[in-house]
């Protein structure tokens, strides 16, 4: 996949680590300046490591918007799980950049969880030492400097993550993690700033709030300053812990590579035969999806607690439209999960492997030769039993394939050399 296209210079100024080198020294040089130059006290620096973390953050979710590998999600998971699975992406025209299916299911619950440390960070920070607000001058020279946070954190994001390419490299999941890290380094400052300074100048019963922000010395802030600089420039040479981690037989957890953003190979040699659940059987494993999912009567006993209410009331018009939410609601998200993990999927054996193919777009969703299975074993559930088919399941090293709802496994097991087990103890003729 290309990178996008950008101007000679800043194709130059991407080479290396200079553009988020400058962002560090930005977001570091400022604060530093604040303290020694502008007499800022610590409502102040908390104010503005505060804006960073937001502005951070969202630059972060732009970030995790145009990443270039799927994200890993749950594949048990109903709905989310089969989607993740489809590696489709919307291109943007002229850059080479897309938005992929996997991110969107990301970015929904990042968003939130992202918002929340903000507002959690700076209900212990902020909220603690600049109870009484800024004072007109600081705040002036606050504003401009989170202005020069967000040029310099909005630079290295078009000139480093995507003209350097760097998004290829980085799933939903991984552009966002550095966050955590300064949203970390921000409140263990923080919280050691208010700590120390509390300890030497409150009484024992006076609240915390009372803190006044002048008490904190020159000293203690350039601590501060030292702290966060620190883990800034961690972020920086990750990669380099990542290498560490990698050559190691140490696991630190900085090591992560997502998921390869290259399609599946859907070939096949030979001859290709196509097998997919019948009718019935995506109706009846739709129908029978709940009993796997408890969740799904959770989200029906919502709508079922408040018809009792209305019952109480004699509202039966609302209490039977409650009901039939409560009814609906599950069976449709079962439905339409069962859909997207088999209904809407083709399974199509050949000479040298099994390959999933999606319905609706045409893409590959796994493939199997056979060498890649280490078991493989044909069951017969109640369900399968009344309808007269057969689920197959295939064991990999890591992983494992079912196929339900086939009304003749045999092309399926075709594809391997190893024989299958079968129900009863029965074995391949």
């Amino acid at each position: 996949m290309p990178s996008v296209s950008l101007p000679p210079r800043l194709r130059a100024l991407a080479r290396g680590r200079r553009p988020r080198a400058l962002s560090v020294a930005a977001a570091n040089v400022l604060p530093l300046v604040g303290v020694v130059a502008l007499d800022w006290n610590a409502a102040a620096l908390m104010a503005l490591y505060w804006f960073e973390l937001g502005i951070t953050a969202g630059w972060a979710l732009v970030r995790a918007l145009f990443a270039g590998r799927p994200s890993e999600l749950d594949r048990d998971g109903l709905v989310v799980g089969p989607l993740a699975q489809r590696r489709a992406g919307l291109s943007i025209p002229w850059t080479g950049v897309e938005i992929r299916l996997s991110s969107l299911l990301v970015l929904p619950v990042a968003a939130p969880v992202l918002a929340a440390v903000w507002a959690v960070v700076g209900v212990l920070t902020v909220g603690v030492v600049a109870d009484g607000g800024l004072a007109p001058d600081a705040l002036d020279t606050v504003t401009l400097a989170v202005l020069a946070v967000f040029v310099a954190e909005g630079a290295t994001t078009l000139v480093e993550y995507f003209g350097r390419g760097e998004y290829r490299d980085h799933s939903a999941q991984t552009a966002i993690q550095g966050v955590f890290v300064r949203g970390a380094a921000i409140f263990f400052s923080a919280l050691f700033t208010v700590t120390v300074v509390a300890a030497g100048t409150l009484e024992d019963d006076t609240p915390i709030s009372a803190l006044d922000p002048d008490a904190i010395g020159l000293p203690l802030l350039l601590g501060v300053v030292a702290v966060k600089f620190a883990f800034d420039l961690s972020g920086l040479y990750g990669d380099r812990l990542a290498a560490f981690d990698e050559s190691s037989s140490l696991d630190l957890g900085f090591a992560y590579d997502p998921p390869a953003a290259e399609p599946v190979d859907g070939s096949l040699t030979g001859t290709v035969r196509t097998v997919r659940q019948s009718r019935r059987s995506r109706l009846a494993g739709a129908l029978t999806t709940p009993l796997g999912h408890p969740g799904l009567w959770y989200l029906a006993a919502v709508p079922a607690l408040v018809a009792a209410l209305f019952a109480i009331g004699g509202e039966w018009a609302t209490v039977a439209a409650l009901l039939a939410v409560a009814v609906v609601v599950p069976l449709g998200v079962a439905a339409l999960d069962h859909e997207l993990r088999y209904g809407l999927v083709a399974y199509r054996a050949g000479d040298d492997a099994l390959v999933a193919r999606d319905r609706l777009s045409g893409a590959t969703l796994w493939r199997v030769e056979p060498w890649d299975e280490t078991a493989l074993r044909v069951t017969r559930g109640r369900l399968d039993r009344r309808l007269g088919t057969a689920t197959v399941v295939i064991e990999l090293r890591d992983d494992e394939y079912r196929i339900p709802g086939l009304a003749d496994p045999e092309p399926v097991l075709s594809v391997f050399d190893r024989r299958a087990e079968r129900p009863d103890g029965a074995t391949d003729d």
